[in-house]
């Protein structure tokens, strides 16, 4: 997996058009039911964003591209809800994981309109939650008025957080990197001197005995 999203942001960060792909793709394949729950879409948006502060990618893009694949994945998986019903629950694939449509359900059932916004930033019911809306018979105005602000809220969180956190590491690295090299040679000279304590008490133990017993010779 890690090598495989290294390879795709080698691909995508010298090809704006193709990042943009990729994070739509992603955005909408994380809001098809039972696939979104296998694909790390989340995981590719916030890596790809982070390339942002080197300049080759547009974050206003890039947060649309997120947005309109989330909106398209999620209100497809809803129109499909809304048009089958509770069958659309009880077919394959949807009928191979009986667990999460049951989660899905009660997250609904309990949370109510709520459920649409909480569920974009639950990643195992997000993929289940749109359709379950649908079956359920939600009405589509009340999904979309919740659904869209949530995705939108969504994106922010993955896209701009991402880089914004990107710019800061571009920005402070080299300022960074002295401390880090302070703190790692006083955490390794704390490592030996404790590394050479512990080798000589077990190198020399009738040393430390000696030690005790003249100690103890003296208080009497």
């Amino acid at each position: 997996m890690n090598e495989s999203l290294h390879a795709l942001i080698d691909v995508v960060s010298d090809h704006a058009g193709w990042a943009y792909a990729t994070v739509f793709v992603a955005a909408l394949l994380e809001a098809v039911p039972v696939l979104g729950s296998f694909v790390p879409g989340s995981t590719v948006i916030v890596a790809i964003s982070a390339l942002v502060p080197l300049g080759h990618l547009s974050l206003p893009m890039l947060l649309s591209a997120a947005i309109a694949g989330a909106a398209i994945g999620d209100g497809a998986a809803f129109w499909v809800g809304h048009r089958f019903k509770r069958r659309i629950l009880e077919l394959w694939p949807l009928s191979v994981y009986p667990t999460l449509i049951a989660q899905s359900e009660e997250f609904f059932r309990r949370h109510g309109t709520l459920a649409v916004l909480f569920a974009r930033f639950v990643a195992p019911i997000r993929a289940f939650v749109p359709v379950t809306a649908g079956a359920l018979g939600m009405a589509p105005a009340r999904f979309f008025s919740v659904n869209i602000p949530a995705i939108v809220l969504w994106a922010v969180a993955h896209v701009v957080t991402s880089a914004v956190a990107g710019s800061a590491v571009v920005e402070w690295r080299e300022k960074l990197v002295p401390y880090a090299l302070g703190a790692a040679s006083v955490v390794a000279v704390i490592a030996f001197v404790l590394w050479a304590r512990k080798h000589w008490h077990l190198c020399h133990p009738h040393f430390h005995l000696r030690q005790h017993a003249e100690g103890a010779k003296e208080s009497n």
